[in-house]
């Protein structure tokens, strides 16, 4: 029995502690009583949705905390969610409620217009939709700005580089709402290189006669595009609930697809059923973030969800949310003012406080505080926490300038953000971003009868029933899609009409692309959009060759470049020069008696004689001797191979084109072939003025040589790598003539404003800087390489250069070099011998005259007496 009051003295006390630090939260209130006093508030929600609940029910907490010192009264009116009825509600509330303070959902413009009834405190517990300060003075925005948001989903958008997005959003209650939104992630998204493609303004639900049949028809139009990127939002939870429920249902939470939703869906999550979890899964959201870990947060949920659990029984999950918070803080903010107030509340003059939160403190209408936003990803039976976004630091300390503001992007971002699980449970980024489906893909068309089938091929596989399609263009197609930043499926249709006909259904969209070997020009661009070329392209002519040679008034000079020429030149000046130092050195008489410009002369004419050998000096030295001996060999060399190279110019045959000017074609009204089925045809008629009837039609390579070799035309014009291939399988007697006509290349065909052709374009120069395209060329025409004849070179590319001899070059030069040095050096010797023999001469006569003095004067010498 002892032990049993022990027991029940401990509870009791137990209970008193924590009423004690439950009514903590009341200090300020018990610092300044105002006991009778009446304080009336009037109260806007949609009781209809789960945001508006919450609000009541801590509203209704937080004058629970206040009823032993103030006697206070809530006005709830519901205004289900209609903007006109809100309206109609708050003027009623001021006029005949009398209230000191109204606080709810209100649109800016609904307290715009409530202000000019009242200056009584408004506090609006709705976004809004800019930083512009409210124009009545008694207006307050608890929540902070919807920039904030977009920034944030911005900020994700650009860190996995997604280009386009897709709007969805309810319709608000008035136009200006839904246009301030947009423009808020337009201008956001614009920053980070992104934008929007669509955004869908779904009505809102409470005005929709069935708004699951609606979301469900929008949702399959959206599911036609190419954009996989949804942002929800400024949606309810109700909405989002129905929204995801039939995504899931048109496999739109499959694969490939990216799903962000706003924090009025992520900051109810805590409070939505299983099922909605499950329809969610792979999501992507902004959770508003608040100290939700305090002591009087725990109080406060403790009371909120036994007190929201007993008015509301249906609902499974009575968690509060930050609009729970919000609102508890904006009567708080009315209640604070009304204790400290000297009459008739002030609306300039609110008290500044630490709420749930956080610090509330207003400045031109608005909470300076920017908010911070968890990002989380649902996953499995809820979510987890992925990373933190706040305005000023981002997820990183990227920033970029834009319009003169700073935006904090987390471009750098390498932390949890890698690792989310997206719809279907895919650990892969998505693209963002597919065209066609497996069920729908694009039509992409081939030309079947084009002439050279090494760039496409289109031939029937029995086994399959489906054709096959091949060639290098498809190749190059295929490697670019490799590239894309997204999935593309499609289909290759082969075409067999002519290639014009064939960017004709294009542009009348019975085909999505057309790949090939289709030149881009300027007639086509009217109808259709094309990608970078792949590979260059130009219209020559081909002709046959014909024997011939070369006829020129200076073929004498042409078996020997310049350079050779010049190097010839400067060894016969430079050996010519050796061979008179080394004949001067040892004192021949032909070369010593000789004046300074006899000397140059000499030396030049020796340079030139030399050559043959005719030099009129006798060479007595055998150190000359040796030069000449090595210069006998170099000339004996050389001279063979000019001789035979200018006796092969001269006499043997040398392939030529057998027309070299297009204007003879015309004169003598010629016959030319070209690709039937191009523009070729075309282009010869209205550019190069070939008469109709000038101009056949070839509808195959192997027609070409046909047609040549019975005389039907006299040359072929074909566009540049159509010409590589011909000359790579038909070697021998073809040839390239005439000029080039510059065209735009070869690329891929796509509707006009297709967003493929951009990036298809990227791809393809990714794929041509690595050399791949080059490669692939290379397989092609090694395939068709053609080597039963000689080449087709003409005459004057057989010309000899210093190569050859280079090796013959220097053993003479270093002989040069040898005799030079030893030349120079008996040249000093006799010199030296010279200045000994005449310092000796001169010293001993000087001697012999001093002794001579001595001997005379004796003793008594000095130089004076001599």
């Amino acid at each position: 029995m002892h032990i049993i009051q022990l027991m029940s003295f401990f509870f009791l006390l137990l209970l008193l502690m924590v009423e004690s630090k439950a009514s903590s939260i009341n200090v300020a209130c018990l610092e300044k009583q105002h006991h009778g006093a009446n304080l009336r508030i009037g109260v806007l929600i949609d009781e209809s949705c789960r945001v508006g609940r919450e609000q009541k029910i801590a509203m209704e907490l937080a004058v629970q905390n206040f009823h032993h010192c103030l006697n206070i009264l809530l006005h709830v009116t519901d205004s289900h969610g209609n903007s006109a009825r809100a309206a109609s509600a708050a003027i009623d509330l001021v006029s005949h409620k009398q209230v000191d303070a109204i606080v709810g959902t209100l649109a800016v413009e609904e307290a715009a217009l409530l202000s000019e009834f009242t200056t009584i405190p408004i506090i609006s517990l709705s976004s809004s939709p800019s930083h512009t300060p409210p124009n009545s003075p008694s207006f307050f925005q608890m929540s902070p700005p919807i920039t904030y948001q977009m920034q944030c989903i911005s900020a994700i958008i650009a860190h996995f580089r997604w280009r386009k997005a897709i709007l969805i959003h309810e319709q608000g209650h008035t136009f200006s709402e839904d246009s301030s939104l947009f423009a808020s992630l337009s201008y956001s998204l614009k920053a980070v290189d992104s934008s929007i493609e669509r955004h869908i303004a779904v009505p809102r639900l409470d005005s929709s006669s069935d708004p699951k049949a609606f979301i469900k028809e929008e949702l399959k139009k959206l599911r036609s595009k190419h954009v996989r990127i949804f942002i929800v939002a400024r949606s309810s939870l109700e909405f989002a609930v129905i929204l995801f429920e039939e995504a899931k249902v048109l496999g739109m939470m499959g694969k490939g697809y990216v799903w962000i939703v706003g924090n009025e869906i992520s900051n109810l999550l805590d409070s939505v059923d299983a099922s909605t979890i499950l329809n969610m899964q792979g999501v992507l959201g902004l959770k508003t973030d608040f100290a939700d870990n305090s002591d009087n947060f725990r109080q406060f949920k403790s009371k909120f969800i036994r007190k929201y659990s007993l008015e509301y029984q249906e609902e499974e999950n009575p968690n509060p949310s930050i609009y729970s918070v919000l609102s508890y803080d904006a009567i708080w903010t009315i209640i604070k003012a009304e204790q400290s107030k000297q009459g008739k509340i002030d609306p300039t003059q609110l008290v500044d406080f630490h709420g749930l939160s956080g610090d509330i403190s207003f400045k031109n209408g608005f909470i300076p505080r920017k908010p911070d936003f968890r990002i989380i990803n649902v996953i499995g039976k809820s979510y987890r926490e992925v990373a933190l976004w706040s305005p000023d630091f981002g997820f990183s300390e990227d920033v970029i300038d834009f319009d003169g503001n700073q935006m904090r992007l987390g471009e750098g971002l390498t932390g949890e953000l890698s690792s989310i699980n997206w719809p279907d449970g895919e650990l892969t980024v998505p693209k963002g971003w597919s065209l066609g489906t497996h069920e729908k893909p694009l039509r992409i068309g081939v030309p079947a009868k084009g002439a050279f089938h090494q760039f496409v091929k289109v031939t029937h596989d029995h086994g399959r029933n489906q054709p096959q399609i091949t060639g290098f263009s498809i190749e190059v197609f295929e490697a670019a899609v490799k590239k894309l930043p997204y999935d593309l499926h499609y289909v290759l249709v082969p075409c067999y009409g002519s290639y014009d006909e064939m960017v004709g259904e294009v542009h009348n969209k019975s085909l999505d692309a057309a790949v090939g070997d289709t030149d881009i020009i300027a007639d086509r661009y009217e109808y259709a959009e094309f990608s970078q070329p792949y590979i260059e392209s130009g219209l020559v002519m081909v002709v046959t060759v014909k024997p011939g040679r070369k006829e020129s008034k200076f073929i004498a000079l042409n078996p020997f470049t310049k350079m050779m020429w010049l190097q010839l030149a400067g060894l016969s000046m430079f050996t010519g020069l050796i061979i008179w130092f080394s004949e001067y050195s040892t004192g021949n008489e032909q070369f010593v008696k000789n004046s300074f410009l006899e000397a140059i002369c000499s030396i030049l004419w020796l340079s030139v004689t030399i050559i043959s050998f005719a030099q009129r000096e006798h060479i007595k030295n055998s150190a000359s001797k040796l030069v000449l001996a090595a210069w006998m060999c170099v000339v004996f060399v050389v001279g063979a191979s000019f001789t035979a190279v200018l006796s092969s110019m001269m006499t043997v045959p040398r392939l030529q084109p057998s027309v070299q000017e297009i204007d003879f074609l015309r004169n003598t009204n010629a016959v030319v072939g070209c690709n039937g089925n191009s523009f070729i045809v075309r282009y010869m008629i209205d550019v190069l003025h070939f008469k109709p009837d000038n101009v056949l039609k070839i509808n195959s390579v192997n027609e070409y040589p046909q047609a040549f070799e019975s005389g039907k035309i006299k040359a072929a014009f074909l566009v540049a790598p159509h010409a590589k291939v011909f000359l790579a399988e038909y070697c021998n007697g073809y040839t390239v003539s005439g000029p080039s006509f510059k065209l735009g290349g070869f690329g891929f065909v796509f509707q006009k404003g297709s967003p493929l052709a951009i990036d298809m374009s990227e791809a393809i120069l990714r794929v041509t800087q690595s050399g791949h395209v080059d490669t692939l060329e290379q397989n092609m025409l090694r395939l068709l390489n053609c080597t039963t004849s000689s080449n087709n070179r003409k005459a004057d590319d057989i010309r000899l250069g210093p190569g050859p001899f280079c090796g013959l070059f220097q053993v003479l030069g270093g002989i040069l070099g040898v005799v030079f040095i030893i030349s120079f050096i008996r040249l000093l010797r006799m010199r030296w011998s010279s200045v000994h023999g005449s310092l000796q001469v001169v010293l001993m006569k000087k001697i012999d005259y001093v002794w001579q003095c001595y001997t005379r004067f004796g003793s008594t010498f000095s130089t004076k007496d001599c």
